[in-house]
């Protein structure tokens, strides 16, 4: 991991959009509903849902104010998402072979 700081163009774009989502949205947690105050605001992340962040509507569509353990599990579950692809469990087509169909007849034949 790079000790770089971003550009400051980043950090004012930053700034600009995390003023907006504060005051536009309450200070909750929208993951686990940990509910912030002045004091702990900083552990209060803006996130980008479509993880674009230079998508910054002025009606705050893309933001989520997150908490910075949910904020790192949704990075985790993006980053997790492209490596391995969807998450959702594949359909399995039903059997179409039964392996017992003839079984009372071989057993009749002894």
């Amino acid at each position: 991991m790079s000790s770089q700081k971003p550009p400051s163009s980043y950090l004012q774009q930053e700034k600009g959009y995390r003023d907006r989502a504060l005051k536009m949205y309450p200070w909750v947690c929208g993951r686990c509903t940990r509910e912030f105050v002045y004091s702990n605001l900083r552990e209060l992340t803006v996130h980008h849902r479509d993880h674009n962040h230079d998508n910054n509507p002025s009606d705050g569509s893309n933001w989520e104010l997150l908490c910075i353990y949910c904020h790192d599990m949704e990075h985790a579950k993006f980053h997790e998402h492209i490596l391995y692809g969807s998450t959702k469990p594949k359909e399995i087509a039903p059997a179409t072979h039964n392996p017992f169909a003839n079984l009372k007849d071989l057993m009749d034949k002894k």
